[in-house]
């Protein structure tokens, strides 16, 4: 009996000195996976938020789940989840039984933001009146000669992306973090609206006129004046913007 309770204590001796293997995770799916995934929606939703802002998702369609899930190589779990953060930022609705549809405004909503939007940069022209310094004085003027040239050369697109970065130098100047984060998300909205105006015949000489009047106030460091000019800039669009959408929204009566 000593003999075996002997031989019993040595193996246990000898099990206690194996050094011991970690257990691993179970695997999980690799468009799941801690951090990759969250990446993984992350790249989609700005994907997405690209396709709906340059105008190639128009207001109205649908967002296929399978169509992009085959698109991006993943599961539709992360296709969801991009378009749960869509939703939240006001781009894309999510309805019951018909799915994500690019959000589209009616005529009242489209004016309430164009107010708002009035208001935000014009409060960002006037603080950049305020506080621009030597730097930024030489952003914004850079951004306006882009635009003339390309308002110079009638090319739409070439004015848009420099009028944005017109617009974005003069939020920057503002300095302040908080509301160059509400203008942009403000304008993201009403992205797809801005940029067709942009064809509109005139609104070029006409933008490049009134991006003259603001940079002139924001270098005379004259807040009154930057805000009334920008304000009145941003109700031009607004004007234009809310005749294409009723005159669209004409059609359509007509045609039903």
């Amino acid at each position: 009996m000593h003999k075996r309770l002997h031989k019993k204590v040595k193996i246990m001796a000898e099990i206690t000195r194996l050094p011991l293997k970690p257990l691993k995770p179970p695997k999980r799916r690799k468009d799941m996976q801690d951090g990759a995934g969250e990446s993984r929606v992350e790249r989609i939703r700005c994907e997405l938020t690209r396709e709906i802002l340059a105008g190639r998702l128009a207001p109205g369609s649908r967002i296929s789940e399978e169509v992009f899930s085959r698109q991006f190589g993943v599961s539709r779990t992360p296709i969801r989840e991009a378009l749960k953060h869509l939703s939240s930022e006001g781009l894309v609705e999510l309805r019951p039984r018909q799915g994500a549809i690019v959000a589209q405004l009616t005529v009242s909503a489209l004016v309430e933001m164009f107010e708002l939007m009035a208001l935000l940069e014009a409060d960002c022209a006037a603080l950049a009146a305020r506080r621009c310094t030597i730097e930024d004085r030489h952003a914004i003027t850079s951004a306006h000669e882009a635009c003339k040239r390309a308002a110079k050369c009638k090319d739409p697109r070439q004015f848009y992306r420099a009028n944005e970065k017109f617009h974005e130098c003069i939020y920057r100047t503002a300095h302040n973090r908080m509301l160059e984060d509400q203008v942009i998300a403000l304008r993201n909205r009403l992205e797809p609206y801005r940029r067709e105006v942009t064809f509109h015949p005139g609104l070029m000489t006409l933008s490049i006129t009134e991006h003259q009047r603001i940079l002139d106030a924001i270098l005379s460091l004259d807040e009154t004046a930057a805000r009334a000019v920008t304000h009145s800039h941003i109700d031009t669009l607004r004007n234009d913007a809310v005749s294409m959408l009723s005159t669209r929204a004409g059609a359509l009566l007509r045609a039903g």
